[in-house]
Protein backbone atom coordinates (compact mmCIF):
# COMPACT_ATOMS: atom_id res chain seq x y z
CA UNK A 1 0.00 0.00 0.00
CA UNK A 2 0.69 3.64 -0.36
CA UNK A 3 -0.02 6.91 1.78
CA UNK A 4 -1.97 9.55 0.91
CA UNK A 5 -0.30 13.11 2.23
CA UNK A 6 -2.52 15.55 3.01
CA UNK A 7 -1.42 19.09 1.78
CA UNK A 8 -0.01 19.81 5.68
CA UNK A 9 1.66 16.98 5.93
CA UNK A 10 3.27 16.80 2.53
CA UNK A 11 4.65 20.34 2.86
CA UNK A 12 6.00 19.33 6.39
CA UNK A 13 8.13 16.17 4.80
CA UNK A 14 9.51 18.80 2.19
CA UNK A 15 10.71 21.30 5.14
CA UNK A 16 12.12 18.52 7.56
CA UNK A 17 14.69 17.20 4.66
CA UNK A 18 14.63 21.13 3.52
CA UNK A 19 15.67 21.88 7.10
CA UNK A 20 18.26 18.94 7.65
CA UNK A 21 20.08 20.11 4.60
CA UNK A 22 19.24 16.95 2.88
CA UNK A 23 18.06 18.72 -0.34
CA UNK A 24 17.26 22.79 -1.11
CA UNK A 25 13.93 24.04 -2.75
CA UNK A 26 15.41 24.63 -5.88
CA UNK A 27 16.71 21.22 -6.09
CA UNK A 28 13.03 19.95 -5.04
CA UNK A 29 11.64 22.43 -7.54
CA UNK A 30 13.48 21.19 -10.49
CA UNK A 31 12.84 17.78 -9.63
CA UNK A 32 9.11 18.58 -9.99
CA UNK A 33 9.40 20.10 -12.96
CA UNK A 34 11.41 17.73 -15.09
CA UNK A 35 9.24 15.20 -13.85
CA UNK A 36 5.84 17.47 -15.49
CA UNK A 37 8.07 17.21 -18.30
CA UNK A 38 8.75 13.94 -18.66
CA UNK A 39 5.29 12.48 -17.25
CA UNK A 40 3.69 14.48 -20.60
CA UNK A 41 5.84 13.08 -22.87
CA UNK A 42 5.21 9.91 -21.69
CA UNK A 43 2.12 10.12 -21.52
CA UNK A 44 1.97 11.41 -25.36
CA UNK A 45 4.60 9.61 -27.20
CA UNK A 46 4.53 11.90 -30.23
CA UNK A 47 5.18 15.13 -28.15
CA UNK A 48 8.57 13.80 -27.84
CA UNK A 49 9.02 13.30 -31.00
CA UNK A 50 7.61 16.41 -32.73
CA UNK A 51 7.82 19.74 -30.07
CA UNK A 52 4.59 21.62 -30.11
CA UNK A 53 2.94 24.22 -28.73
CA UNK A 54 2.30 24.57 -24.82
CA UNK A 55 1.09 27.59 -23.00
CA UNK A 56 2.21 27.16 -19.16
CA UNK A 57 -0.37 28.95 -16.67
CA UNK A 58 1.79 29.98 -13.19
CA UNK A 59 0.07 30.72 -9.99
CA UNK A 60 2.04 33.38 -7.49
CA UNK A 61 3.54 30.56 -5.20
CA UNK A 62 5.26 27.73 -5.58
CA UNK A 63 3.26 26.20 -7.73
CA UNK A 64 3.83 28.61 -10.47
CA UNK A 65 8.05 27.70 -9.72
CA UNK A 66 7.17 24.36 -10.86
CA UNK A 67 5.30 26.19 -14.30
CA UNK A 68 8.87 28.37 -14.77
CA UNK A 69 10.55 25.06 -15.03
CA UNK A 70 8.10 22.98 -17.18
CA UNK A 71 8.38 26.16 -19.58
CA UNK A 72 12.11 26.15 -19.41
CA UNK A 73 12.66 22.62 -20.08
CA UNK A 74 10.12 22.19 -22.61
CA UNK A 75 11.73 25.44 -24.61
CA UNK A 76 14.95 23.61 -24.74
CA UNK A 77 13.64 20.74 -26.32
CA UNK A 78 12.59 22.90 -28.93
CA UNK A 79 9.09 23.56 -28.07
CA UNK A 80 7.23 26.75 -28.69
CA UNK A 81 5.83 28.09 -25.25
CA UNK A 82 3.82 31.21 -24.04
CA UNK A 83 3.83 31.63 -20.24
CA UNK A 84 1.67 34.14 -18.43
CA UNK A 85 1.67 34.68 -14.62
CA UNK A 86 -0.74 35.54 -11.91
CA UNK A 87 0.20 38.67 -9.43
CA UNK A 88 2.73 40.44 -9.25
CA UNK A 89 6.10 39.58 -10.27
CA UNK A 90 8.07 40.70 -7.14
CA UNK A 91 5.97 38.80 -4.92
CA UNK A 92 6.72 35.24 -5.85
CA UNK A 93 8.89 33.51 -3.15
CA UNK A 94 12.68 33.04 -3.64
CA UNK A 95 12.61 29.73 -5.63
CA UNK A 96 10.10 30.86 -7.93
CA UNK A 97 11.39 33.98 -8.60
CA UNK A 98 14.83 32.08 -9.34
CA UNK A 99 13.06 30.31 -11.48
CA UNK A 100 11.46 32.57 -13.43
CA UNK A 101 14.64 34.68 -13.95
CA UNK A 102 16.21 31.25 -15.24
CA UNK A 103 12.93 31.06 -17.86
CA UNK A 104 13.85 34.33 -18.68
CA UNK A 105 16.64 32.91 -20.60
CA UNK A 106 14.07 31.12 -22.97
CA UNK A 107 11.20 33.41 -23.32
CA UNK A 108 9.55 36.34 -22.46
CA UNK A 109 7.23 36.05 -19.27
CA UNK A 110 3.50 37.66 -20.24
CA UNK A 111 0.14 37.97 -17.85
CA UNK A 112 -2.08 35.21 -17.42
CA UNK A 113 -4.82 36.60 -19.85
CA UNK A 114 -2.54 37.04 -22.34
CA UNK A 115 -0.74 33.90 -22.28
CA UNK A 116 -4.12 32.51 -21.97
CA UNK A 117 -5.69 33.90 -24.89
CA UNK A 118 -2.88 31.67 -26.66
CA UNK A 119 -4.42 28.27 -25.74
CA UNK A 120 -6.53 27.85 -28.54
CA UNK A 121 -4.93 25.19 -30.77
CA UNK A 122 -1.98 24.43 -28.41
CA UNK A 123 -0.58 21.09 -28.04
CA UNK A 124 -0.85 21.83 -24.26
CA UNK A 125 -2.23 23.57 -21.20
CA UNK A 126 0.04 23.26 -18.03
CA UNK A 127 -2.02 24.34 -15.19
CA UNK A 128 0.23 25.46 -12.36
CA UNK A 129 -1.89 28.52 -10.50
CA UNK A 130 -2.19 26.43 -7.29
CA UNK A 131 -1.00 23.24 -5.50
CA UNK A 132 -1.99 21.81 -2.40
CA UNK A 133 -2.09 24.68 -0.31
CA UNK A 134 -5.09 25.99 -1.48
CA UNK A 135 -7.41 27.19 0.64
CA UNK A 136 -9.84 29.31 -1.06
CA UNK A 137 -12.24 29.18 -3.99
CA UNK A 138 -10.89 30.65 -7.41
CA UNK A 139 -12.67 33.85 -8.28
CA UNK A 140 -14.93 33.64 -11.19
CA UNK A 141 -12.94 35.50 -13.24
CA UNK A 142 -9.97 33.01 -13.03
CA UNK A 143 -11.57 30.00 -12.45
CA UNK A 144 -13.93 31.04 -16.54
CA UNK A 145 -10.08 31.89 -18.35
CA UNK A 146 -9.06 28.49 -16.81
CA UNK A 147 -11.57 26.60 -17.82
CA UNK A 148 -11.63 28.39 -21.58
CA UNK A 149 -7.67 27.62 -21.92
CA UNK A 150 -8.54 23.97 -20.40
CA UNK A 151 -10.88 23.69 -22.60
CA UNK A 152 -9.15 25.23 -26.00
CA UNK A 153 -6.07 23.18 -25.82
CA UNK A 154 -5.37 19.46 -27.13
CA UNK A 155 -3.97 17.97 -23.67
CA UNK A 156 -4.38 19.69 -20.56
CA UNK A 157 -2.40 18.77 -17.88
CA UNK A 158 -2.15 19.94 -13.46
CA UNK A 159 0.72 20.02 -11.83
CA UNK A 160 0.25 18.93 -8.35
CA UNK A 161 -3.42 18.95 -8.50
CA UNK A 162 -5.73 20.39 -10.57
CA UNK A 163 -6.69 24.20 -9.56
CA UNK A 164 -9.91 24.92 -7.78
CA UNK A 165 -9.79 21.43 -6.13
CA UNK A 166 -8.97 20.79 -2.56
CA UNK A 167 -6.15 18.34 -2.07
CA UNK A 168 -7.22 17.66 0.96
CA UNK A 169 -10.86 16.34 -0.01
CA UNK A 170 -10.78 16.29 -3.72
CA UNK A 171 -13.85 18.98 -3.46
CA UNK A 172 -14.53 21.84 -5.30
CA UNK A 173 -13.53 25.00 -3.46
CA UNK A 174 -16.82 27.18 -4.61
CA UNK A 175 -18.77 26.11 -7.13
CA UNK A 176 -18.10 23.32 -9.70
CA UNK A 177 -15.81 25.15 -12.46
CA UNK A 178 -16.61 22.33 -14.92
CA UNK A 179 -13.07 21.81 -16.34
CA UNK A 180 -11.18 19.49 -16.07
CA UNK A 181 -7.41 18.23 -16.65
CA UNK A 182 -6.25 15.01 -19.17
CA UNK A 183 -3.34 14.51 -16.90
CA UNK A 184 -2.25 15.42 -13.46
CA UNK A 185 1.29 15.24 -12.58
CA UNK A 186 1.94 15.12 -8.08
CA UNK A 187 5.39 14.53 -6.42
CA UNK A 188 6.64 12.02 -3.68
CA UNK A 189 2.77 10.63 -3.06
CA UNK A 190 -0.70 10.55 -4.30
CA UNK A 191 -3.38 13.45 -1.84
CA UNK A 192 -6.48 12.57 -0.39
CA UNK A 193 -7.63 15.06 -3.38
CA UNK A 194 -6.61 13.00 -6.16
CA UNK A 195 -9.09 10.15 -5.52
CA UNK A 196 -11.77 10.84 -3.09
CA UNK A 197 -14.52 12.99 -4.72
CA UNK A 198 -14.60 15.22 -8.03
CA UNK A 199 -10.97 14.80 -7.68
CA UNK A 200 -10.64 11.27 -9.01
CA UNK A 201 -12.29 12.24 -12.11
CA UNK A 202 -11.59 15.85 -12.54
CA UNK A 203 -7.49 15.50 -12.76
CA UNK A 204 -7.35 12.78 -15.38
CA UNK A 205 -4.74 10.41 -14.98
CA UNK A 206 -2.92 10.59 -11.71
CA UNK A 207 1.34 10.10 -12.17
CA UNK A 208 3.32 10.14 -9.10
CA UNK A 209 7.07 11.87 -9.92
CA UNK A 210 9.77 10.46 -7.07
CA UNK A 211 11.62 13.86 -6.08
CA UNK A 212 13.90 12.34 -3.81
CA UNK A 213 12.19 12.74 -0.37
CA UNK A 214 12.37 9.59 1.64
CA UNK A 215 10.51 6.55 0.53
CA UNK A 216 7.11 7.33 0.97
CA UNK A 217 6.35 4.35 2.76
CA UNK A 218 8.93 5.00 5.43
CA UNK A 219 8.32 4.64 9.27
CA UNK A 220 9.35 8.51 9.48
CA UNK A 221 6.88 9.28 6.76
CA UNK A 222 3.94 8.06 8.48
CA UNK A 223 3.54 10.26 11.04
CA UNK A 224 4.01 12.96 9.15
CA UNK A 225 2.53 16.84 9.25
CA UNK A 226 0.07 18.05 12.03
CA UNK A 227 -0.52 15.53 13.96
CA UNK A 228 -3.19 14.30 11.81
CA UNK A 229 -2.89 10.38 10.66
CA UNK A 230 -1.59 9.10 7.36
CA UNK A 231 -4.19 7.29 5.16
CA UNK A 232 -3.30 4.77 2.46
CA UNK A 233 -4.18 4.01 -0.42
CA UNK A 234 -5.01 0.34 -1.62
CA UNK A 235 -3.98 -0.16 -4.91
CA UNK A 236 -2.47 -3.44 -5.62
CA UNK A 237 -4.83 -6.39 -5.26
CA UNK A 238 -1.40 -8.38 -3.96
CA UNK A 239 -2.12 -6.84 -0.47
CA UNK A 240 -5.04 -9.80 -0.87
CA UNK A 241 -2.91 -12.74 -1.10
CA UNK A 242 -2.99 -14.22 2.01
CA UNK A 243 -7.55 -14.78 0.62
CA UNK A 244 -6.04 -17.30 -1.75
CA UNK A 245 -4.41 -19.36 0.51
CA UNK A 246 -5.51 -22.28 3.34
CA UNK A 247 -3.48 -24.57 5.26
CA UNK A 248 -3.13 -27.62 3.63
CA UNK A 249 -5.04 -30.72 5.38
CA UNK A 250 -7.48 -27.78 7.79
CA UNK A 251 -10.71 -29.28 8.45
CA UNK A 252 -14.07 -27.23 7.07
CA UNK A 253 -14.33 -25.44 10.52
CA UNK A 254 -11.11 -24.63 10.53
CA UNK A 255 -12.31 -22.26 7.77
CA UNK A 256 -14.86 -20.54 9.87
CA UNK A 257 -18.78 -20.72 10.37
CA UNK A 258 -20.63 -18.25 8.53
CA UNK A 259 -24.25 -17.34 9.44
CA UNK A 260 -26.21 -14.96 7.52
CA UNK A 261 -30.15 -14.13 7.82
CA UNK A 262 -32.96 -13.54 6.05
CA UNK A 263 -35.91 -11.62 5.44
CA UNK A 264 -39.44 -12.86 5.13
CA UNK A 265 -40.70 -15.06 1.99
CA UNK A 266 -39.72 -12.70 -1.32
CA UNK A 267 -37.12 -11.14 0.64
CA UNK A 268 -34.35 -14.15 0.50
CA UNK A 269 -32.37 -12.60 -2.42
CA UNK A 270 -30.29 -10.16 -0.58
CA UNK A 271 -28.81 -12.34 1.94
CA UNK A 272 -28.80 -15.71 -0.51
CA UNK A 273 -26.31 -13.56 -2.46
CA UNK A 274 -24.23 -12.31 0.60
CA UNK A 275 -23.92 -16.12 2.12
CA UNK A 276 -22.95 -17.42 -1.66
CA UNK A 277 -20.10 -14.62 -1.61
CA UNK A 278 -19.35 -15.52 2.16
CA UNK A 279 -18.98 -19.50 1.15
CA UNK A 280 -16.76 -18.23 -2.52
CA UNK A 281 -14.30 -16.09 -0.37
CA UNK A 282 -13.39 -19.18 2.08
CA UNK A 283 -15.85 -19.60 4.75
CA UNK A 284 -15.97 -23.04 5.74
CA UNK A 285 -19.12 -23.51 5.91
CA UNK A 286 -22.21 -20.79 5.67
CA UNK A 287 -25.87 -20.93 7.02
CA UNK A 288 -28.61 -19.35 5.81
CA UNK A 289 -30.60 -18.06 9.02
CA UNK A 290 -34.42 -18.06 7.54
CA UNK A 291 -37.66 -16.46 8.69
CA UNK A 292 -40.66 -18.26 8.85
CA UNK A 293 -42.61 -18.55 5.71
CA UNK A 294 -39.29 -18.58 3.59
CA UNK A 295 -37.51 -21.78 4.02
CA UNK A 296 -39.39 -23.33 0.65
CA UNK A 297 -37.82 -20.18 -1.36
CA UNK A 298 -34.62 -20.72 0.42
CA UNK A 299 -34.40 -24.68 -0.03
CA UNK A 300 -35.25 -24.46 -3.79
CA UNK A 301 -32.26 -22.26 -4.52
CA UNK A 302 -29.37 -23.39 -2.44
CA UNK A 303 -27.20 -26.32 -2.61
CA UNK A 304 -23.53 -25.98 -0.91
CA UNK A 305 -25.28 -23.45 1.73
CA UNK A 306 -27.26 -24.81 4.80
CA UNK A 307 -30.45 -23.56 6.42
CA UNK A 308 -32.18 -22.91 9.75
CA UNK A 309 -35.14 -22.04 10.19
CA UNK A 310 -35.25 -18.78 12.47
CA UNK A 311 -37.87 -17.02 13.76
CA UNK A 312 -36.97 -14.64 16.26
CA UNK A 313 -34.08 -13.25 18.99
CA UNK A 314 -34.30 -16.30 20.71
CA UNK A 315 -34.14 -18.66 17.77
CA UNK A 316 -30.76 -16.82 17.25
CA UNK A 317 -29.69 -16.71 20.72
CA UNK A 318 -30.14 -20.75 20.87
CA UNK A 319 -28.28 -20.84 17.35
CA UNK A 320 -25.64 -18.93 18.40
CA UNK A 321 -25.05 -21.25 21.83
CA UNK A 322 -23.09 -23.14 19.14
CA UNK A 323 -19.29 -21.35 19.40
CA UNK A 324 -18.61 -22.64 15.84
CA UNK A 325 -20.47 -19.86 14.09
CA UNK A 326 -17.70 -17.34 14.21
CA UNK A 327 -19.32 -14.50 11.89
CA UNK A 328 -22.42 -12.77 11.35
CA UNK A 329 -24.14 -11.04 8.99
CA UNK A 330 -27.11 -9.62 8.99
CA UNK A 331 -29.10 -6.57 7.08
CA UNK A 332 -29.26 -7.57 3.46
CA UNK A 333 -32.97 -7.93 3.07
CA UNK A 334 -33.85 -8.40 6.45
CA UNK A 335 -36.54 -5.77 7.12
CA UNK A 336 -36.43 -3.18 9.53
CA UNK A 337 -38.43 -5.00 12.11
CA UNK A 338 -36.63 -7.97 12.15
CA UNK A 339 -33.20 -6.31 12.07
CA UNK A 340 -34.66 -4.05 15.15
CA UNK A 341 -35.12 -8.06 16.95
CA UNK A 342 -32.29 -9.19 15.83
CA UNK A 343 -29.53 -7.45 16.03
CA UNK A 344 -29.20 -7.07 19.64
CA UNK A 345 -28.68 -10.46 20.17
CA UNK A 346 -26.13 -11.14 17.40
CA UNK A 347 -24.26 -7.90 19.09
CA UNK A 348 -24.31 -9.85 22.48
CA UNK A 349 -22.91 -13.00 21.19
CA UNK A 350 -20.35 -11.01 18.97
CA UNK A 351 -19.17 -9.35 22.63
CA UNK A 352 -19.18 -12.50 24.24
CA UNK A 353 -17.27 -14.52 21.86
CA UNK A 354 -15.15 -12.24 19.94
CA UNK A 355 -17.10 -13.21 16.80
CA UNK A 356 -17.27 -11.48 14.01
CA UNK A 357 -20.03 -8.70 12.55
CA UNK A 358 -21.55 -7.66 9.64
CA UNK A 359 -24.06 -4.91 9.68
CA UNK A 360 -25.60 -3.65 6.52
CA UNK A 361 -28.70 -2.14 4.67
CA UNK A 362 -31.49 -2.76 7.21
CA UNK A 363 -29.32 -3.66 10.06
CA UNK A 364 -28.59 -0.29 9.53
CA UNK A 365 -31.40 1.47 8.82
CA UNK A 366 -33.59 -0.17 11.96
CA UNK A 367 -31.42 2.55 14.25
CA UNK A 368 -31.40 5.53 12.24
CA UNK A 369 -34.01 7.31 14.99
CA UNK A 370 -31.35 6.59 17.41
CA UNK A 371 -27.68 5.49 16.15
CA UNK A 372 -26.20 5.53 19.79
CA UNK A 373 -28.32 2.53 20.62
CA UNK A 374 -26.63 0.59 17.95
CA UNK A 375 -23.21 2.23 18.72
CA UNK A 376 -23.18 0.99 22.52
CA UNK A 377 -23.22 -2.41 21.78
CA UNK A 378 -21.10 -3.10 18.56
CA UNK A 379 -18.40 -5.59 19.31
CA UNK A 380 -14.48 -5.36 18.72
CA UNK A 381 -15.37 -7.06 14.94
CA UNK A 382 -17.99 -5.20 14.26
CA UNK A 383 -17.96 -4.03 10.59
CA UNK A 384 -20.59 -1.19 9.31
CA UNK A 385 -21.16 -1.09 5.69
CA UNK A 386 -23.07 2.04 4.77
CA UNK A 387 -24.00 3.75 1.67
CA UNK A 388 -24.36 7.69 1.90
CA UNK A 389 -28.06 7.39 2.87
CA UNK A 390 -27.04 5.02 5.62
CA UNK A 391 -24.39 6.72 6.77
CA UNK A 392 -26.51 10.17 6.67
CA UNK A 393 -29.13 8.31 8.82
CA UNK A 394 -26.51 7.10 11.73
CA UNK A 395 -23.68 9.95 10.80
CA UNK A 396 -26.61 13.29 10.45
CA UNK A 397 -24.02 15.24 11.45
CA UNK A 398 -21.07 14.31 9.29
CA UNK A 399 -23.02 13.77 6.29
CA UNK A 400 -24.48 17.54 6.22
CA UNK A 401 -20.81 18.45 6.58
CA UNK A 402 -19.80 16.67 3.45
CA UNK A 403 -22.92 18.07 1.74
CA UNK A 404 -22.21 21.70 2.96
CA UNK A 405 -20.72 23.84 -0.01
CA UNK A 406 -17.07 24.04 0.85
CA UNK A 407 -15.67 27.47 0.61
CA UNK A 408 -12.38 26.94 2.47
CA UNK A 409 -9.52 24.66 2.52
CA UNK A 410 -8.47 22.12 4.03
CA UNK A 411 -12.04 21.00 3.39
CA UNK A 412 -14.06 18.12 5.72
CA UNK A 413 -13.56 15.15 3.59
CA UNK A 414 -14.74 11.24 3.10
CA UNK A 415 -11.93 10.36 5.08
CA UNK A 416 -12.17 12.89 7.91
CA UNK A 417 -16.13 11.62 8.45
CA UNK A 418 -15.02 7.71 8.12
CA UNK A 419 -12.62 8.55 11.08
CA UNK A 420 -15.19 10.16 13.09
CA UNK A 421 -17.66 7.59 12.46
CA UNK A 422 -15.42 4.71 13.56
CA UNK A 423 -14.39 6.91 16.71
CA UNK A 424 -18.27 6.91 17.62
CA UNK A 425 -19.33 3.30 17.09
CA UNK A 426 -16.31 1.98 17.76
CA UNK A 427 -15.93 -0.35 15.43
CA UNK A 428 -14.92 -0.48 11.70
CA UNK A 429 -17.01 1.75 8.92
CA UNK A 430 -16.82 1.18 5.50
CA UNK A 431 -18.37 4.07 3.76
CA UNK A 432 -19.04 3.05 0.16
CA UNK A 433 -18.74 4.43 -3.13
CA UNK A 434 -16.66 4.73 -5.77
CA UNK A 435 -13.96 6.19 -3.39
CA UNK A 436 -14.61 3.48 -0.26
CA UNK A 437 -13.22 4.95 2.90
CA UNK A 438 -12.55 2.31 5.52
CA UNK A 439 -11.74 3.59 8.82
CA UNK A 440 -10.92 1.56 12.23
CA UNK A 441 -11.56 3.10 15.81
CA UNK A 442 -7.99 4.29 16.25
CA UNK A 443 -7.93 6.16 13.27
CA UNK A 444 -6.41 3.94 11.07
CA UNK A 445 -7.80 4.57 7.46
CA UNK A 446 -7.38 3.09 4.61
CA UNK A 447 -9.13 4.63 0.83
CA UNK A 448 -10.11 2.22 -2.33
CA UNK A 449 -10.80 4.19 -5.27
CA UNK A 450 -12.44 2.44 -8.74
CA UNK A 451 -11.04 4.89 -11.24
CA UNK A 452 -8.82 5.06 -13.96
CA UNK A 453 -7.38 1.34 -14.13
CA UNK A 454 -9.10 0.27 -11.63
CA UNK A 455 -12.64 1.43 -12.78
CA UNK A 456 -15.62 -0.80 -11.57
CA UNK A 457 -18.28 0.98 -13.55
CA UNK A 458 -20.36 -1.91 -13.65
CA UNK A 459 -21.30 -2.47 -10.35
CA UNK A 460 -23.59 -0.11 -10.11
CA UNK A 461 -26.36 -2.84 -10.01
CA UNK A 462 -28.83 -4.11 -7.17
CA UNK A 463 -27.08 -6.25 -5.30
CA UNK A 464 -23.38 -5.62 -5.66
CA UNK A 465 -23.69 -4.28 -1.69
CA UNK A 466 -25.02 -7.51 -0.61
CA UNK A 467 -22.25 -9.29 -2.25
CA UNK A 468 -19.74 -6.94 -0.70
CA UNK A 469 -21.19 -7.62 2.90
CA UNK A 470 -21.04 -11.33 2.12
CA UNK A 471 -17.06 -11.18 1.62
CA UNK A 472 -16.75 -9.98 4.14
CA UNK A 473 -18.74 -11.77 6.64
CA UNK A 474 -16.54 -14.63 4.85
CA UNK A 475 -13.20 -12.95 6.06
CA UNK A 476 -14.10 -12.63 9.13
CA UNK A 477 -15.03 -16.22 9.32
CA UNK A 478 -11.64 -16.94 8.19
CA UNK A 479 -10.03 -15.05 10.95
CA UNK A 480 -8.77 -12.31 9.58
CA UNK A 481 -8.89 -8.81 11.36
CA UNK A 482 -12.32 -6.45 10.83
CA UNK A 483 -10.27 -3.70 9.13
CA UNK A 484 -8.04 -6.23 6.72
CA UNK A 485 -11.53 -8.02 6.21
CA UNK A 486 -13.29 -4.87 4.99
CA UNK A 487 -9.94 -3.76 2.87
CA UNK A 488 -9.24 -6.71 1.71
CA UNK A 489 -13.03 -7.35 1.07
CA UNK A 490 -13.31 -4.13 -1.07
CA UNK A 491 -10.40 -4.85 -3.57
CA UNK A 492 -11.61 -8.43 -4.14
CA UNK A 493 -15.22 -7.05 -4.63
CA UNK A 494 -13.65 -4.72 -7.16
CA UNK A 495 -11.64 -7.21 -9.05
CA UNK A 496 -14.42 -9.18 -9.06
CA UNK A 497 -16.11 -6.71 -11.67
CA UNK A 498 -13.17 -6.04 -13.25
CA UNK A 499 -12.78 -10.14 -14.40
CA UNK A 500 -16.52 -10.12 -15.34
CA UNK A 501 -16.98 -6.94 -17.05
CA UNK A 502 -19.72 -5.39 -18.77
CA UNK A 503 -22.80 -7.35 -18.34
CA UNK A 504 -22.10 -7.97 -14.87
CA UNK A 505 -25.24 -8.65 -12.53
CA UNK A 506 -24.83 -9.10 -8.66
CA UNK A 507 -24.60 -13.34 -9.13
CA UNK A 508 -21.97 -13.08 -11.57
CA UNK A 509 -20.23 -11.77 -8.51
CA UNK A 510 -19.34 -14.21 -6.24
CA UNK A 511 -18.51 -16.79 -9.11
CA UNK A 512 -15.85 -14.28 -10.54
CA UNK A 513 -14.03 -14.59 -7.18
CA UNK A 514 -12.80 -17.54 -7.60
CA UNK A 515 -10.41 -16.50 -10.55
CA UNK A 516 -9.56 -13.11 -9.11
CA UNK A 517 -8.23 -15.83 -6.21
CA UNK A 518 -5.72 -17.92 -8.66
CA UNK A 519 -4.68 -14.78 -10.12
CA UNK A 520 -3.11 -13.87 -6.59
CA UNK A 521 -2.43 -17.24 -5.87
Amino acid sequence: MSILLTGAQMKAREMEQISAGSVTGLELMERAGAGVVDAVLARWPRLAEAPGRAVILCGPGNNGGDGFVVARLLAVRGWAVQLGLLGDPGALPPDAAANKMLWEGQGKTLSLEEAAGQAPGADLVVDALFGTGLSRALSPDLAALLARALGAARHGVAVDILSGLCADSGRWLGEDPGYCADLTVTFHGAKPGHVLGAGGEAGGSLEVVDIGLPGEGSDENRGTGGGTEVAELLADPRFCALVAKKQAGAHKYGHGHALVLTGGAGKTGAARLAARAALRIGAGLVTLGVAPGAEAEVASQVTALMMQPLAGASDLAALLEDPRFNALCLGPGLGIERARELVPVAQEAAQDDDRGLVLDADALSAFGSDPQALFAALPARAVLTPHGGEFARLFPDLSERLSDPATRGPAFSRVDAAREAAHRAGCVVLMKGADTVIAAPDRRVRVHAALGARAAPWLATAGSGDVLSGVICGLLARGFPAFDSAAMGVMLHVEGARHFGPGLIAEDLPEALPAVLRALE
